[in-house]
């Protein structure tokens, strides 16, 4: 029998990025699970913001929606975090857009660290997957991708902030990469792989 998995997001890019790493199971976004209130993140770690995704949808589907009973829910946070900017936006790379479309706040990066050589211009990827199983177990895995913040935006593929994040050993911004080169080396690509990894080794998958 095919597991499901319920994926606390609404982001149809999570959700294939999650679809090429998982493919044996049944996807679920929380939308098509029944879910679609406000989860409040408000913590300041990865892991714990993926966990309080990750419980809100649980709780909901306990509750609600006894057909997704024996799912596994997965959830993630994850965001950018800028040496430069003393770390910022990290934690809050979503809601720091505000009302800004995310090449306004790339730009927005960009004039802020003009004079900033290439060596004091590093920045990393972080992405922490949440997973709340139907007997009460929780896990979590947390995973990087470390590079630079380049000079323009560039590149047609990824989302959000990939066409500025400059990897120095390819040459190129997570934007310019196909989605499988993305997927083998992004810091959502390895947490799936980890948390796949992990779920294996319980049984789960």
């Amino acid at each position: 029998m095919m597991n499901t998995i319920v994926f606390a997001t609404g982001n149809k890019d999570k959700l294939r990025e999650i679809g090429e790493i998982i493919p044996d199971c049944r996807l679920v976004s929380m939308a098509e699970a029944g879910f679609t209130g406000d989860i409040e993140e408000g913590a300041d770690s990865f892991r714990e913001n993926a966990l309080i995704k990750a419980r809100a949808v649980r709780s909901f589907i306990g509750a609600e929606r006894p057909e997704y009973a024996d799912a596994i829910v997965l959830a993630d946070d994850s965001g950018l975090v800028i040496d430069a900017l003393g770390g910022m936006p990290g934690v809050m790379s979503h809601r720091w857009l505000g009302e800004r479309t995310y090449p306004q706040a790339m730009a927005d990066v960009l004039e802020e660290m003009k004079d900033v050589p290439d060596e004091e211009r590093a920045a990393r990827f972080v992405c922490a997957i949440g997973a709340c199983l139907p007997d009460g177990r929780e896990f979590t895995v947390q995973e990087t991708v470390e590079g630079i913040v380049g000079h323009e935006i560039i590149g047609e593929n990824g989302f959000g902030y990939d066409p500025f994040f400059y990897l120095p050993e390819r040459g190129l911004t997570t934007a310019q990469l196909s989605p499988d080169e993305k997927n083998a080396i992004s810091h959502r690509g390895k947490a799936i792989r980890s948390m796949k990894a992990l779920l294996e080794k319980e049984g789960l998958l």
